[in-house]
């Protein structure tokens, strides 16, 4: 990642589901030392339209935690939970600035 971080995705053979690992290291401004309570960074779901799910989400409450923006043919968006948890959003890119 340009930011210095590290990701892995997990996925078992003939599944279209996958688990992104992540690491950040110290300095990183998505670095956080480990508390109890804070094992999960984030979940994320693969959605058909990132930009009506994440105006949706806000429009309901969610916190803004990155806007909709495009990376690598991919489109995602964060927000977080009331908890603080950050919550991903990602699918298709569709040409989308």
């Amino acid at each position: 990642m340009k930011h210095g971080g590290v990701f892995v995705h997990l996925k078992k053979p003939g599944s279209s589901q996958r688990l992104e690992l992540n690491y950040y290291p110290a300095g990183n401004r998505f670095y956080e030392k480990y508390r109890m309570g804070t094992e999960m960074d984030h979940i994320g779901f693969s959605v058909e339209d990132v930009d009506r799910t994440y105006k949706r989400a806000i429009s309901k409450g969610a916190k803004r935690a990155a806007a909709p923006f495009s990376n690598n043919g991919e489109r995602l968006a964060y927000v977080k939970d009331p908890d603080g948890i950050w919550i991903e959003f990602f699918g298709k890119d569709k040409g989308k600035s």
